[in-house]
């Protein structure tokens, strides 16, 4: 059985975008870019929300390319070969798309790797997924897509960084109901006031 393991950039306040939806108040830089790769590496499969998946698919397929076309790689290049990485394997990831209107014409240069599903019947593919076995199925953003997965007892960790902000307002990181989670691990790295708190959901809940 293969893990579910969501991963989100929240503020101190438990927001993971500003008032109208706006993520960049959110600090990210390089530990957040190195631990969404060991995330991605740990993957055989991504499950996204529409919002996520086009951020993503207008941003990463020049990056696999030319490393250079990323803002990050300009001011640190150093960081170009896991870039155009992070670049590469998002383009052979499976990407499993959560959408009532994205249509495959919206998936290119991704088409084959992309399938779209309907919310409506999210649960279900997102449960014959992990019953597949192989690598972790990583969520990345998309708290519309993993909250109901959350409550179902679909999802197995809950992978938090922290950015030192507190945004006062805006989108928070989990719905009503949330079950209670279990700590498993903290990570920091030097250089960066942003901290990674990794939950375990403790098993037994309905699915």
């Amino acid at each position: 059985m293969r893990k579910l393991i969501v991963t989100n950039l929240v503020s101190l306040d438990g927001f993971v975008a500003g008032p109208g939806g706006d993520p960049t108040p959110l600090p990210m830089g390089g530990f957040f870019d190195e631990y969404n790769h060991e995330r991605q590496r740990s993957a055989e499969a991504l499950v996204l929300g529409r919002t996520t998946y086009q951020m993503l698919r207008s941003y990463w397929p020049a990056i696999a390319e030319d490393p250079s076309r990323s803002p990050d790689v300009l001011a640190n290049p150093a960081s170009a070969p896991m870039h155009q990485d992070i670049a590469r394997r998002n383009e052979r990831l499976r990407k499993i798309v959560v959408s009532d209107t994205l249509t495959e014409q919206d998936t290119t240069p991704w088409t084959a790797t992309t399938t779209i599903v309907a919310r409506s019947a999210a649960r279900e593919a997102v449960a014959a997924l992990k019953a597949e076995g192989g690598g972790d199925v990583v969520v990345f953003g998309s708290r519309t897509v993993w909250n109901p997965l959350l409550t179902a007892g679909l999802v197995d960790e809950v992978h938090l960084m922290v950015g030192p902000v507190a945004l006062g307002a805006g989108v928070p990181a989990f719905d009503a109901g949330t079950p209670p989670l279990r700590l498993l691990d903290t990570r920091r790295r030097d250089g960066s006031d942003n901290v990674v708190l990794c939950y375990e959901v403790p098993r037994g809940r309905p699915q």
